[in-house]
C-alpha cells in the first residue's frame, strides 16, 4: 500500500457535494482506504481571477495502485464530474479538479506525471487544507507546516462542516 495525497478543488455546481461523491469514486475505483480528509475552504481564484471563488480540499489515501495508474483514475473521476481538460481554460472555472500532490516519497519528473507536484509549495490553497491533515509530514525536504508558513493564506476561509 502507498500513501497518497490528492488535493480537490472546483468553483461550479454544488462543489461540496461532488468532492463527497468523488472521494468515495477515487476510493472505490483506486482500490483505497480514506485516510483523512480536511475541512473544505474558500479560496481566491488563482490565474484567472475574474471567475468565482474555489473550495478546496485534500485527502490522504492507502492505495495499491501505481503513481501512473492512480493519476489516470483520478482523471477518470474529473471526467464524471464533467471535466473536459482537453477544452477548458487553463485555470479557469471547473466542477472538480483532482491534483496528485505526493505518493509515498516517490519523486518522478515525466511529461505526463511529476512528483512532488511541481506547484505544491506555491499554494496556500492546497498547503492550508494539506497542512490540517498532515502538518509534519515532509515532502520534497520540507515540512507542509512549514512551507505552508511562507505563504500568504489571505482570502482563504475554513467552510462550516455541512450538516
Amino acid at each position: 500500500m502507498a500513501d497518497a495525497l490528492i488535493a480537490l478543488g472546483g468553483n461550479v455546481g454544488d462543489v461540496r457535494t461532488t468532492f463527497s461523491k468523488a472521494i468515495a469514486n477515487i476510493c472505490g475505483m483506486a482500490q483505497a482506504a480514506l485516510l483523512a480528509r480536511s475541512s473544505d475552504y474558500a479560496t481566491p481564484p488563482w490565474g484567472d481571477t475574474q471567475q468565482d471563488r474555489f473550495i478546496n480540499a485534500c485527502i490522504a489515501i492507502d492505495t495499491t495502485l501505481d503513481p501512473h495508474a492512480l493519476l489516470f483514475t483520478l482523471h477518470k473521476v474529473e471526467q464524471k464530474f464533467g471535466r473536459d481538460r482537453a477544452r477548458e481554460t487553463r485555470w479557469g472555472p471547473r466542477t472538480l479538479d483532482l491534483d496528485l500532490l505526493a505518493y509515498d516519497d516517490v519523486t518522478i519528473a515525466k511529461p505526463e506525471l511529476t512528483l512532488p507536484h511541481p506547484r505544491l509549495f506555491e499554494r496556500a490553497f492546497v498547503l492550508v487544507p494539506l497542512a490540517e491533515i498532515v502538518p509534519d509530514r515532509v515532502i520534497a525536504g520540507r515540512k507542509v507546516r512549514d512551507a505552508l508558513a511562507r505563504l500568504s493564506t489571505e482570502g482563504i476561509a475554513r467552510l462550516p462542516d455541512p450538516d
